[in-house]
């Protein structure tokens, strides 16, 4: 026993004689400490990462001497020698340029911004803590070629290269590798169940077509976040921000965002983090009167539907529902409700995160467990206006990686909460008052009292409508009432959408995907392959989609292998090629190939081109496929090949209808939209000419995958102390998805009937906007460029300009919406100083977005050219470890919108104060 003891105390000793421990700080030219700089011994995974203060210790299994690697984004590398273990280091990072950013997005492995294959943008710790922007996320719209489309104070909606709405689904959002979509609507709703902005290590965008890596969804472009590892960057870091919305609708009203991150390494084994956040403010109301069809009616016009103004999208021809010739062939629409009366607009998100992290052999090979949930409320325009209220969603993912594969597997599920249709609520609250029958009824015999009594009175046409609406709306609930907000909270809580407005869902997607990296085990060639594998199930209660019976489940997969080759072409030139190719199938259509080629030269070290070709591939969406809504003026059907005879409506068949010997009433399915319909557009022609040969047949084709060919060049260089960025690319779209109203009559046959002729003529027929794809030449092609350069003796300044595109002939296609939704003009300036003297620093954006048309299911319209100016100062307090910071957004207070139809964007100020952040 002696001797067995007295071996263990000498190998112990041996152990600890062998470790060393180093201590130093990091500093820039400026000898300002560095937070977050890593700290790693030269080939091996041991390492650390600096404090608030620029500080850090790491223990080794080393003797002196030997080396460490010290880097952080923004400054260049440096390998220091660590000759005793009592020296005190103090190592000076010079700093670096973006070139020298390292991103992950690209290619799925670690590789200089510089040498990218494809177009990529970043947003790193440096950008979050100088946006002037009130959150990191709202930051992002000052990258070039990026689109930010505000919905509401907490939905933002990020796009590259247009065809975007709202519900984005063009556009994948990956946090930690984890799609952030939700199931029901297929799109993530911005950051309002993602990202603590304490917790955020770096964003990256990647523009384009992307299928050969990423899949089938994405198709536009991808939003990387990568959050911090609790191996790295540990301790208690906080933030909080206080301020005020400024609207002119809305008034100033109070906004408070705070937020949490705690991470520990309990040893080189174990290490777990929680992350937390709660923001609360007011949305910016939408209050526009405006005529939502662009005709420049008022509300004196009897047909008004207002943009936000709900309950009058009910209407009726009162002469075809009297059958009185005295009474005008006009169309009456019910009187409706302002927005503002059917939402309080409070904006709200609460979101929670936590992390256990292992590494069993204390190296690279790590398992996670990683939780997300969130909730909130705010204001979702789709097919409608939506308050989304109270909405949940959750994820949980299970993975194992290390430095050269990663197999992960994760669950997405959402909840609809006391989510409801603001249009439905205001029709439904008319009729929960009087019916459509009774008000019309009233207002035609108001309007007849007054022709059969001769008009003793002498009232022009407008003062005798004025006079019936007034008559029909006698006793009308009013906002503010007690009768009225009996019956508003009836109708939210009613899922009924004959009777209610509220939305039910429990959807979930279940998603594994899986990647390896060949290139530590040969050098000639790095090779990756990898795939993945989804299942939906679609759970609404028949709210949204057909699901009438029970969930809709389906799945999909795909595979992929990438190869990269560096080749020295000479001593002032090198090549480097990749090659990529994936395969994906859904169980509902055939299969498809997605590759990508690119090519990138590096001439002399500053300058690189690239040129790439690639394609991709999107599935249509679960709205795509499966949704069943009637939103109003028309229902919403799905394209997939089972789903139009899912959905059902029983419908009243007109006087003269029945006169032809019709019944009464017609039980008509979505089948009818694809197969007996009319284009509305030339409904609407026939209507004008009364000409037969006006009308075109609708009959839209089930929805297809659609796909894309895009090329592009670019490059990134410096030329003395000027960074140039700049990209060109030419999309060519095949089978593109689009939407298709058409017009399906109730009787007769489209086409070859005069029954439908007839039906037309009596307003039998019902109006339905499909999911389909388009056999038009659809073409998209832009540009971007940007400089970037220090000036007057350190001051930031970088300067941007982005041109978009579309090749589309509306004329030929009248009944196609593509959503392009860019404008084709924008320019976006930034100038700063990171250390304008010691610990403080400001930084000043400036946007310019030229105006253009939007296009979406609720409604198409102008959107004025605007410019908006944000601004920030930022004062660092060592001795706190903290960050305080004044900003201001849309410091010009020039209200402004990007999307039709919704509210106008005011200014945000605001006062934080970070603690801890590295």
């Amino acid at each position: 026993m002696k001797k067995i003891t007295l071996v263990i105390m000498l190998i112990c000793g041996i152990i600890a004689s062998a470790q060393t421990t180093i201590t130093g700080k990091v500093v820039d030219n400026n000898n300002q400490p560095i937070p977050g700089a890593n700290i790693v011994l030269e080939g091996e995974r041991v390492g650390t990462v600096t404090d608030f203060d620029g500080l850090f210790s790491l223990t080794v299994e080393k003797e002196p001497p030997f080396a460490i690697s010290v880097s952080s984004i923004g400054f260049e590398s440096s390998s220091v020698t660590v000759a005793s273990a009592n020296e005190q280091l103090t190592i000076t990072l010079k700093e670096g340029t973006e070139l020298d950013e390292v991103i992950v997005s690209a290619s799925r492995t670690p590789e200089r911004i510089f040498e990218s294959p494809v177009t990529v943008e970043r947003f790193g710790l440096k950008e979050v803590k100088n946006t002037p922007s009130a959150d990191f996320y709202g930051g992002l719209e000052n990258l070039k070629g990026v689109d930010v489309n505000t919905n509401s104070l907490t939905f933002k909606s990020v796009n590259t290269r247009g065809f975007a709405a709202f519900a984005n689904t063009r556009f994948m959002q990956l946090i930690d590798g984890m799609d952030n979509s939700a199931p029901a609507l297929n799109f993530p709703l911005g950051n309002l169940l993602g990202m603590v902005e304490t917790d955020v290590q770096s964003v990256e965008i990647l523009p384009g077509a992307a299928s050969a890596l990423y899949g089938a969804n994405a198709f536009n472009g991808i939003l990387f976040m990568r959050s911090k590892s609790p191996f790295d960057h540990q301790g208690i870091s906080a933030y909080g921000k206080r301020g005020i919305t400024s609207q002119e609708a809305a008034g100033d009203n109070s906004y408070t965002d705070v937020g949490v991150r705690m991470a520990h390494k309990f040893s080189d084994n174990f290490a777990a983090k929680v992350n937390f956040s709660y923001l609360k403010g007011t949305d910016w109301f939408a209050t526009s009167e405006e005529d939502r069809f662009n005709r420049g009616f008022t509300r004196a016009n009897t047909d008004y539907d207002g943009i936000n103004v709900y309950g009058d999208e009910v209407s009726t021809n009162i002469r075809e529902a009297s059958g009185l010739g005295i009474i005008p062939d006009v169309e009456v629409s019910r009187t409706g409700y302002n927005e503002v009366d059917l939402t309080n607009y409070n904006a709200e998100s609460v979101k929670a995160d936590w992390g256990l992290y292992f590494r069993p052999w204390g190296t690279d090979f790590e398992i996670q467990y990683v939780g997300k949930v969130g909730s909130g409320n705010t204001i979702y325009q789709g097919a409608n206006r939506y308050n989304i209220k109270n909405f949940f969603l959750q994820q949980h993912k299970i993975e194992v990686r290390n430095d050269n594969f990663f197999v992960r597997g994760y669950l997405t599920e959402d909840k609809a909460g006391d989510s409801y249709d603001m249009v439905f609520t205001g029709i439904n609250i008319n009729r929960a008052w009087k019916s459509d029958e009774d008000w019309f009824g009233d207002y035609i015999q108001t309007f007849a009292g007054i022709e059969l009594s001769g008009n003793p009175q002498g009232l022009t046409t407008q003062q005798k409508h004025d006079a019936a609406r007034a008559a029909a709306d006698t006793g009308r609930l009013i906002p503010g009432t007690s009768e009225f907000q009996e019956a508003f909270n009836r109708i939210i809580n009613d899922p009924n959408l004959s009777t209610g407005s509220r939305f039910q869902d429990n959807s979930k997607i279940y998603h594994a995907d899986a990647n390896y990296n060949f290139s530590h085990l040969w050098d000639a060639v790095e090779v990756q392959v990898g795939g993945s594998f989804r299942t939906y199930r679609l759970n609404s209660f028949g709210t949204i989609y057909t699901d009438f019976d029970g969930p809709i489940t389906y799945s999909e997969y795909g595979i992929y292998t990438q190869a990269q080759k560096k080749l020295d072409i000479n001593d002032n030139v090198e090549l480097k090629l990749t090659g990529s190719i994936r395969y994906d199938k859904s169980e509902l259509f055939d299969g498809f190939f997605s590759p990508r080629i690119s090519a990138g030269f590096t001439v002399n070290e500053n300058h690189n081109f690239r040129l790439s070709f690639q394609t991709g591939f999107r599935n249509p969406t679960t709205q795509d496929l499966y949704i069943g809504l009637d939103v109003g003026r028309a229902v919403l059907i799905g394209g997939a090949f089972d789903n139009p005879e899912r959905f059902s409506r029983t419908y009243n068949v007109s006087a003269d209808g029945q006169a032809l010997g019709q019944a009464p009433q017609i039980t008509q399915t979505g089948v009818a939209a694809y197969t007996n319909s009319y284009l509305a557009s030339s409904v609407e022609a026939f209507a004008n000419s009364g000409n037969p040969e006006d009308l075109q047949i609708g009959n839209s084709s089930l929805a297809e995958p659609e796909q894309v060919t895009s090329f592009e060049v670019g490059y990134r260089g410096k030329v003395k102390n000027f960074i140039f960025d700049a990209s060109a690319y030419y999309n060519q779209y095949q089978d593109f998805l689009a939407n298709e109203t058409v017009i399906a009559p109730f009787y007769g046959t489209a086409g070859d009937s005069s029954l439908s002729l007839a039906a037309l003529a009596n307003e039998d027929f019902q109006p339905y906007q499909t999911y389909t794809n388009s056999d038009a030449d659809v073409e998209s092609y832009g540009a971007a460029v940007q400089v970037t350069t220090k000036v007057f003796n350190g001051f930031d300044l970088s300067a941007n300009y982005t041109w978009a595109r579309l090749d589309f002939d509306v004329n030929e296609n009248p009944d196609f919406r593509t959503q392009f939704n860019t404008p084709e003009h924008k320019v976006k300036v930034s100038f700063g100083k990171t250390e304008l003297f010691e610990n403080f620093g400001f930084n000043t954006s400036w946007r310019w977005s030229d105006n253009f048309f939007w296009e979406a299911s609720f409604g198409d319209g102008e959107v004025p050219a605007y410019h908006v100016v944000d601004a920030q100062l930022n004062y660092t307090i060592p001795s706190l470890k903290s960050i305080f910071k004044i900003g201001a957004t849309n410091l010009l207070q020039d209200e402004y919108f990007t999307a039709f139809g919704t509210g106008f964007i005011g200014s945000q100020y605001y006062i934080s104060w970070t603690i801890n952040n590295l």
